[in-house]
């Protein structure tokens, strides 16, 4: 796990050391253990380095004849990669494979790796540039192209810093956030900076785009025939694979456990590969009524032998610490969830530099209840995935948000390919939105702010493989989702309970913005970011009336807008807890 940047500029022109450094300084936090850089004619490379594996021989950047590459990730199958293609590496890192098949392969070298990765190479012979991102899109990568060249980096923040582009909002993008809590597609939220996609290699020659290509995430076709014993035993070998792999590390790793099937099934896999007792983080939270999961995780905990970490997460904390936070996701996801994964980071930090983590199961297996609403058809009550928006209906906002579900409707007709059923294109729709620039930019940059390495088991083409082509019934029965996931817990970790009804994951923002709504309210309508945006007679209403859950939403909403403009836009470093960060002039 690592940062990566460079330039690909423009024949004649040379990469200026200054910016160079600029971008390095800006990615420490990712990388904290050693930073190396590449410059060759008109193209830099760099890198900060999180080392994990290979932690002699590993750093970067790596070369190979003619060819050098920094890449940020981990490729799981490295050992086997060098084995199957008899590759003559010199190292021990996860990362070189990658470098001798592009030597043999070109720009298709990625078609073998299994993993997390954003790569960054470097062809000399060629004047190339290959840039490659996984196909889930668990690692990120942005791109820039500017009057110069192409630059790149693992969160646009660095970008921005090294004065390569200017903070400018798209408002498009920003009614998207308002409304979705994340940007879809491409473009983000920053005019001039664009995703590399998930699953896309892209090609750069002199300074400009030549070639991109696309891998998959998901097996295409429909439902396939398949008994519900055949589908468990090859659900069991998927996940033992697959959780076996994401435990390569040359150092200690533990894990993030709540009470849900999904990271009880990662604690099962891991309790069985593991000799000893499994090391696992869950938070909880201080208001009466929250969904606390902390009972559900220690009963499975001492079931599994693991040893269990618990984590308080008090009102005090969050108000002390979001200005941090918020401004760890400067690609903005206004996700509730930031505020206990960014704690649980750092606490794992304290002991662990890797955590395997449950994102992916919902989507992978069928177990979001808008799933089972986006089955039926409209005249059986079935709607449109995100159909909604946080601010619908609560005449907030100065303008409503239009055009906010273009790009919505652009993946869910990407997603809906021929003999998929409506299950099938309602999952592939998340996956290719809501999953990587949601839970996923959640996951990299709450971890990175403490460099701790997340891992993602059920995002693997293994587990992909055995799961997405399941008939829907093995998916959604009896009014629950993930029902093959729930069997196999059922027989190989039944002290999860995995047929209890899903709490559901929540975090009481609501309620504790309800109660500072007097104090905080009139701050959040000062701020630059909210005033052009929203009635500053209607914050302070639907602040106080947060404890409700679309109020709560829509509060959280522009809460973090504010908090996300005041770092990312007007550049203001986040000091103080949340009260003064906001009055601060």
């Amino acid at each position: 796990m690592c940062g990566i940047a460079g330039l690909a500029l423009k024949p004649g022109l040379v990469p200026d050391r200054t910016v160079l450094d600029a971008l390095t300084r800006a990615l420490a936090h990712r990388g904290p253990d050693g930073h190396g850089h590449h410059v060759q004619g008109n193209v830099a490379l760099s890198h900060t380095r999180l080392a994990v594996i290979d932690l002699v021989t590993g750093d970067q950047p790596l070369h190979a004849g003619p060819a050098s590459l920094v890449g940020n990730g981990e490729v799981y199958n490295y050992r086997e990669l060098r084995a199957d293609n008899a590759l003559a590496c010199t190292t021990g890192s996860d990362c070189e494979p990658p470098l001798h098949l592009f030597r043999r392969d070109g720009a298709g070298f990625a078609q073998t790796l299994r993993g997390m990765y954003a790569l960054a190479i470097h062809d000399r012979a060629t004047r190339q540039v290959v840039l490659a991102r996984d196909p889930f899109g668990i690692k990120p990568l942005y791109v820039a192209e500017t009057a110069q060249g192409i630059a790149f980096a693992s969160e646009p923040q660095a970008l921005i810093a090294a004065g390569l582009v200017a903070p400018r909002l798209r408002s498009a993008a920003l009614h998207e956030v308002l409304q979705l809590q994340f940007t879809t597609g491409a473009e983000t939220i920053f005019e001039g900076i664009r995703r590399l996609l998930p699953g896309e290699t892209v090609v750069i020659t002199d300074g400009s785009v030549v070639e991109r290509r696309r891998r998959a995430a998901l097996p295409e076709g429909g439902p396939e025939a398949i008994t519900e014993d055949a589908a468990l035993a090859r659900l069991d070998a998927a996940l033992e694979a697959s959780v076996d792999l994401h435990q390569r590390s040359d150092v200690p790793y533990g894990m993030f456990l709540s009470g849900g099937t999904d990271s009880a099934a990662i604690l099962a896999m891991m309790a069985r590969l593991n000799d000893r007792p499994v090391l696992a983080f869950t938070a909880g939270f201080d208001v009466a009524g929250a969904a606390d999961e902390r009972e559900a995780a220690a009963h499975a905990a001492r079931a599994a032998g693991a040893r269990h970490v618990t984590l308080d997460v008090t009102r005090e904390m969050v108000w002390r610490h979001l200005p941090e936070i918020v401004a760890a996701m400067d690609d903005p996801a206004a996700d509730y969830a930031i505020i206990p994964t960014w704690f649980l980071a750092r606490r794992a930090r304290e002991e662990v530099k890797v955590v395997l983590s449950g994102e992916g199961g919902d989507e992978i297996f069928g177990g979001y209840g808008r799933y089972r609403s986006a089955m039926r058809p409209w005249w059986r009550g079935g709607k449109a995935m995100r159909a909604h928006g946080a601010f619908d209906r609560l005449d907030v906002l100065r303008d409503p948000p239009r055009f906010w579900r273009d790009g919505i409707e652009a993946a869910e007709a990407a997603a809906a390919t021929p003999g998929r059923t409506r299950l099938q294109a309602a999952q592939a729709l998340d996956v290719a939105d809501w999953l990587p620039n949601d839970l996923l930019v959640k996951l990299d940059r709450c971890l990175m702010a403490h460099a701790v390495e997340g891992r993602t088991p059920f995002l693997d083409a293994g587990v992909a493989n055995a799961a997405f082509r399941l008939p829907d019934a093995m998916k959604v029965q009896g009014g629950q989702g993930k029902w093959i996931l729930r069997q196999w817990l059922a027989k190989h970790f039944p002290a999860s309970e995995p047929f209890r009804r899903k709490q559901g994951f929540t975090v009481p923002v609501g309620a504790w913005i309800a109660e500072s709504a007097d104090r905080l309210a009139p701050l959040v309508a000062a701020q630059p970011g909210v005033a052009g945006i929203a009635k500053p007679d209607r914050i302070l209403p639907l602040f106080r009336a947060a404890a409700g859950k679309r109020e709560g939403f829509a509060a959280w909403h522009l809460l973090f807008h504010a908090l996300w403009h005041r770092r990312h836009i007007e550049g203001m470093a986040p000091q103080g807890d949340v009260f003064a960060y906001l009055a601060a002039r």
